[in-house]
């Protein structure tokens, strides 16, 4: 049975919006640490203080990759904190098995004034490194990140990409068991970025897990099978990576607001994702139908009403529009309501969150009168995609063919 590298047991870490408060928590939590009493008290809530992580527990193997994905602010960045000991946890368990390599924030552990030769071997000193050992890996620490001909140039000089990939090339290539990335991986140019997840399987493979965090959900299953979304500091899902994504994306649109009517003579008072049973549903596979049920209502009756719809994805944006009026549906609406079906058929999105704005026009063009936005939210779980150019990967399942030829 694989060894357990990492453990996570109901972890928690709470901070104060008061820095003169926090200073004052922060000297009662020394002086009961020296005390021998809990670091951070009994675990309840100071005023001002919030959780910023709350009750996490997981466990990782040797050879697995956890991806780690939230919304800004959910608690990501601080849980790697506490996992690279950066900070201690309030409450709970962090056991750390083996040496970690850990590219949390960008520069990090880096001396702007030293050149970027003296901070690999000052970076590899700390991890235990002998001068000997170095040397051994030097050229090839150089040789991946890039940047043979300002490897004597002081890291402040720097650009933000040169930074990242010195940063990434010490961690990785210093025999790390246990490696954490945060974010980072976005600063660097499209190239790089496929070396790292290249090198990072290779790890996986000599049995190092990775502890992976990003806002890109392209790059996410290139290393991962498995996903924990964070939310307001708590885990609401653990599992394949296929669905934590649906989860994420469907977690960022909800994130959004939808505008009011005010005194329109005609609104948009609901819109429901169904199957064509006529069941609530919100989880599709590619190629699937997408039916859904849209009831309007009004203060008179209105004729010649136009819906536009635009259906959107959280990382992506708007990926298209279509209206009622381009298919010949003419809309009538009263004070009684007006149900609507909208059947889009074999829906050609991959794996993700959706959903979708709808517009409700009188038949004049400046006609506006209500517009739900981010609602009958959905995700697409299936079928698997492929991130590494072996399959399908980004938004749209393109129907195509091949054929090839000699000479």
């Amino acid at each position: 049975m694989p060894e357990t590298l990492i453990t996570v047991d109901n972890v928690s870490k709470k901070f104060c919006r008061s820095l003169k408060k926090s200073l004052w928590y922060g000297m009662q939590d020394l002086g009961n640490e020296l005390r021998g009493r809990r670091h951070g008290g009994d675990g309840e809530l100071r005023p001002d203080e919030f959780w910023a992580v709350k009750d996490v527990s997981f466990e990782l193997k040797r050879g697995e990759c956890l991806g780690l994905i939230g919304r800004n602010g959910a608690g990501k960045t601080t849980l790697l904190r506490m996992l690279n000991g950066l900070i201690k946890p309030d409450r709970g368990r962090i056991e750390m098995r083996g040496r970690v390599g850990a590219l949390i924030a960008l520069g990090a552990g880096f001396n702007p004034v030293l050149t970027g030769r003296e901070n690999l071997y000052v970076n590899a000193s700390i991890l235990g490194f002998s001068k000997q050992e170095i040397d051994a890996r030097f050229d090839d620490i150089v040789e991946f990140a890039g940047i043979e001909e300002f490897i004597d140039t002081p890291v402040q000089n720097y650009s933000s990409g040169m930074a990242v990939r010195l940063g990434f090339s010490v961690a990785a290539h210093l025999n790390p068991d246990i490696l954490i990335v945060d974010e980072v991986l976005a600063v660097g140019d499209v190239g790089f970025r496929m070396r790292c997840f290249e090198h990072m399987l290779q790890l996986k493979k000599k049995g190092v897990v990775i502890v992976f965090v990003t806002h890109s959900m392209i790059e996410l299953p290139r290393i991962c099978e498995r996903a924990i979304v964070v939310t307001g500091g708590q885990i609401v899902f653990e599992g394949l990576v296929e669905v934590a994504i649906g989860i994420y994306e469907k977690d960022v649109l909800e994130a959004s607001c939808e505008k009011p009517h005010s005194e329109s003579p005609a609104w948009i008072e609901s819109a429901s994702l169904i199957d064509e049973s006529g069941r609530p549903k919100c989880s599709f596979h590619t190629g699937e139908n997408i039916v859904i049920d849209i009831r309007l209502r009004s203060r008179i009756f209105v004729e010649n009403a136009r819906l536009i719809v635009h259906i959107n994805s959280a990382t992506t944006g708007i990926l298209g529009s279509f209206s009622s009026y381009h298919k010949g549906l003419p809309i009538k609406v009263d004070n009684s309501g007006t149900q609507i079906i909208l059947t889009i058929r074999s829906i050609p999105l991959l794996i993700g969150g959706y959903s979708f704005n709808f517009s409700l026009y009188g038949p004049g063009v400046s006609d506006y009168w209500h517009q739900q936005i981010n609602v009958a939210r959905f995700h697409i779980d299936a079928p698997p995609i492929d991130t590494l150019g072996y399959g399908l990967c980004h938004s749209i399942a393109f129907d195509h063919e091949w054929s090839s030829g000699i000479g």
